[in-house]
C-alpha cells in the first residue's frame, strides 16, 4: 500500500483538510469528526485502495486495517495540527444530543486504550508467571514491572483531564497540572486528616484511578479558560488566566464536582455488577451475539467509558470484555472456514489475512473483507458468538487487562485468586472458534461474481459470418471507453458498447436463450442463436442495491425473441440513489468478431441496429 496516496485521498474524500474538526486513530479506522458530515464522499472513499470500509454515524470512520498507524501517520504530515478541535459550527448544530454526547465520550477515553492496554497486559502476564512460579510476587523486580503497569492506571486523572482538554480545545498543559493537584501527596494527606476549605469539609476521595471526577474538573476549567481570557488584559493573559482558572477550578472540584464525579464511578459500577450478578451469563451471551453489529457500526466504543470505570474501581470487567473474547474469535474461526470452503483465490488470502488479525484481536478486518459480504457467514459468527458468550458467562470468566481478547492477551484472565478463570477462557476461546468455523461449513455458499467460463458457454454455438444486434435500451450509443468503469472501458471484460438509458426497459438484442440472470437483477447474460455471448450490465456498482429497482421479466434458459423485454428497471430511482445507470453491452467472445458500432453517439430505439459483428479476429 502507499500510504501517502491512501491518505491523500482520504483527505480528499472527507472534504479537505479544512474540513476536519477533529482527527484520531484506533486500532483499525481513522476516526473523523467533521465540521460537515455531507462534504464527505462515502462512494469515493470506499474505492480508496487499502480502505476496507466506511461508516459514518456518531463519527466518520474509515476502516484501514493493520495499517492504520502508517496511514494516519500520512495524514498528520497533510493536514498538521488540525484536527483536534471541540465540535463546533454547523455540524453541531445540525447533530443530535446523543451524538455530540458520544462523539465527546469517544474522543476523551479512546487514546485512552493503548496506555491502558499495554499496562495491563504487562501486569496480567506478570501474575501469570507468579502463577507458574517463574517470578517471585515479593521481590523488587516483580514490584518494579508491577508498578510499571499500574501506572497509566493510577495517573489516569491525568491522562483523562489531558485528552478532554484537547477535545474541548482548550491549554492541555494546564488543565493536566490543574487535575494534578487532586493527586498531590499533600492535598491527599490533608483529605486523610479531615481537610476544610472555606470553612466546608473537602470529602476524603482517593483520586487516583478516577475518570468522571477529572472530567468534571477539565469541563469547569474550559469555562473559567475561556472566561478569564475573554476578559483579561492581553498584556498579563499568559500568567492570569492560569492562575484564575485554577485558583477557582480546584476548590470547586475538591468541595463538589470531584465527589460527584466519584459517585458517578461507583453508581455505574454498582448497576453492571447488578445485572451481572442476576443475568450475568445472558446478558454476556447476548451482548457477544451482537458485537458484530456494534462493531461495524463503531457502537463498541460506547462501552468504553463502562470498562475503564470498572477496571479502575473495581479491578476487573465482567461483562464487555468477556464478550468480546467470544466475539473475536468466533471472527477467526468463521474466517478460517471461508478460506476453506471458498473458490475463489482473492476471498481466501482476504480471509486468512482476516482470520489470523481477529485471533489476535482486531475483528474490523474480518468484518468488513468477509463476514459482512456474506449473510450465512455472518450467521455463523453470530451462533459461534452467542455459544461462546454464555460459557464465559456461566463460568463468570473476568477480565483484568482492557485491551482486544485474543490468543497474544489471553493473560488479561490469569487471576491469582481463581486459578480456572484463564483455563475457562481458553475453552471460551475453543468453543467459539469451532463452533463458527463449523457453522460456516455447514451453512457457507458461494456467490461468485459474473465470470465468462462460469456463467457463458459456447458448447452450443452456431457460427455464421454476419451478425446485427439491435440496442438493448433506447438512449443514447457511447464508446466503451468512456464508461465510468476501469474494468469495463479498458475491455478487460471484452469488447461492446455502452448505452445512457432514457427508458428503464432491457430488450433482447437478437433471438437466443437466457443463460445467466444475477441475483440481483442488475446483469443478464445470453447466447444469441448465431453463437454471439452477451453480457448486459445495467449501471455501474448497482450490485449494491441488492436488487432494488429491478425486476426481471424472463427467466434463466427461456428462449426470447428479439426485442423481447428482459429487465425493468427504475431509472429515476437508480439515479436518485447516486449511481450512474449507463447500460453495457459486452460481447463475451468477441475475439471471434471484427466488432463495428453502428449510430455511434446517436440516440436509439429498440429495434435500431447498434452493432455488426463479423466473422474473424476483432479489429478493436
Amino acid at each position: 500500500m502507499d500510504y501517502n496516496e491512501t491518505a491523500s485521498e482520504v483527505i480528499k474524500g472527507i472534504g479537505g483538510k479544512d474540513n476536519i474538526n477533529y482527527l484520531e486513530h484506533c486500532s483499525t479506522r481513522l476516526r473523523f469528526t467533521l465540521n460537515d458530515d455531507d462534504k464527505a464522499d462515502i462512494k469515493f472513499l470506499e474505492s480508496i485502495p487499502g480502505v476496507a470500509g466506511v461508516r459514518q454515524n456518531v463519527q466518520t470512520q474509515i476502516i484501514i486495517g493493520n495499517d492504520v498507524n502508517e496511514v494516519y501517520a500520512e495524514i498528520r504530515k497533510i493536514v498538521g495540527s488540525v484536527g483536534n478541535k471541540s465540535q463546533s459550527g454547523n455540524n453541531k448544530k445540525n447533530q443530535k444530543i446523543g451524538a455530540i454526547f458520544m462523539d465527546f465520550l469517544i474522543g476523551i477515553f479512546q487514546p485512552l486504550v493503548p496506555a491502558i492496554a499495554g499496562g495491563g497486559v504487562l501486569k496480567s502476564i506478570l501474575l501469570l508467571l507468579s502463577m507458574f512460579g517463574l517470578i517471585d510476587a515479593t521481590g523488587t523486580t516483580y514490584q518494579l514491572l508491577n508498578f510499571i503497569g499500574d501506572a497509566p492506571l493510577y495517573f489516569l486523572p491525568l491522562l483523562v483531564a489531558m485528552t478532554t482538554a484537547r477535545k474541548l480545545d482548550v491549554n492541555q498543559i494546564v488543565a493536566v497540572a490543574t487535575a494534578g493537584s487532586l493527586i498531590l501527596p499533600g492535598i491527599t494527606t490533608l483529605m486523610a486528616d479531615g481537610a476544610t476549605l472555606f470553612t466546608l469539609d473537602v470529602q476524603n476521595v482517593a483520586y487516583t484511578y478516577q475518570v468522571f471526577p477529572a472530567i468534571l474538573l477539565v469541563l469547569f476549567y474550559a469555562l473559567m479558560e475561556k472566561f478569564f481570557t475573554k476578559y483579561s488584559p492581553k498584556a498579563i493573559r499568559i500568567f492570569f488566566v492560569p492562575m484564575m482558572s485554577m485558583v477557582i477550578t480546584v476548590p470547586v472540584t475538591l468541595l463538589f464536582l470531584g465527589p460527584l464525579g466519584f459517585q458517578v464511578g461507583e453508581i455505574i459500577s454498582s448497576l453492571i455488577m447488578f445485572l451481572y450478578s442476576n443475568f450475568g451469563w445472558v446478558a454476556t451471551g447476548l451482548l457477544a451475539a451482537i458485537l458484530p453489529f456494534m462493531v461495524s457500526t463503531g457502537m463498541h466504543k460506547a462501552m468504553l467509558p463502562y470498562a475503564v470505570s470498572s477496571m479502575t474501581s473495581l479491578g476487573r470487567e465482567v461483562l464487555y470484555l468477556p464478550a468480546s473474547l467470544a466475539h473475536n474469535i468466533a471472527e477467526s474461526g468463521a474466517c478460517f472456514a471461508v478460506a476453506i470452503r471458498t473458490k475463489d483465490s482473492k476471498l481466501r488470502s482476504t480471509a486468512i489475512s482476516a482470520g489470523v488479525s481477529a485471533l489476535f484481536g482486531i475483528t474490523e478486518p474480518a468484518l468488513y473483507g468477509v463476514t459482512l459480504q456474506n449473510p450465512r457467514v455472518l450467521s455463523s459468527v453470530v451462533i459461534g458468538s452467542l455459544v461462546g458468550g454464555l460459557f464465559i458467562g456461566v463460568m463468570a470468566v473476568e477480565a483484568f487487562a482492557l485491551v482486544g481478547p485474543g490468543l497474544a492477551s489471553i493473560t488479561m484472565y490469569a487471576d491469582v485468586d481463581n486459578s480456572m478463570n484463564i483455563v475457562w477462557a481458553i475453552v471460551t476461546f475453543a468453543i467459539s472458534f469451532v463452533v463458527a468455523f463449523v457453522a460456516v461449513l455447514f451453512l457457507y455458499k458461494e456467490e461468485l461474481e459474473i465470470t465468462v467460463e462460469e456463467e457463458m458457454t459456447t458448447t452450443n454455438s452456431v457460427e455464421i459470418d454476419e451478425v446485427t444486434l439491435t440496442s438493448p435500451v433506447e438512449g443514447n450509443v457511447m464508446a466503451l471507453a468512456d464508461v465510468n468503469d476501469d474494468v469495463f472501458s479498458s475491455g478487460l471484460m471484452g469488447d461492446g458498447i455502452a448505452i445512457k438509458p432514457t427508458e428503464g426497459i432491457l430488450y433482447a438484442p437478437s433471438k437466443g436463450i437466457v443463460k445467466m440472470i444475477f441475483n440481483t437483477n442488475h446483469a443478464v447474460g445470453m447466447i444469441t442463436d448465431s453463437g454471439v455471448e452477451l453480457l448486459f450490465h445495467i449501471g455501474i456498482d448497482t450490485v449494491q442495491l441488492k436488487g432494488d429497482h429491478f425486476k426481471s421479466l424472463v427467466k434463466e434458459g427461456e428462449e426470447v425473441i428479439a426485442g423481447q423485454a428482459l429487465i425493468e428497471f427504475d431509472l429515476r430511482a437508480i439515479e436518485a440513489a447516486g449511481y450512474d445507470t449507463t447500460v453495457i453491452v459486452v460481447i463475451q467472445n468477441a475475439p471471434n468478431y471484427s466488432l463495428r458500432t453502428i449510430n455511434k453517439n446517436a440516440k436509439v430505439n429498440s429495434n435500431d441496429v447498434v452493432v455488426l459483428l463479423e466473422k474473424g479476429a476483432s479489429l478493436i
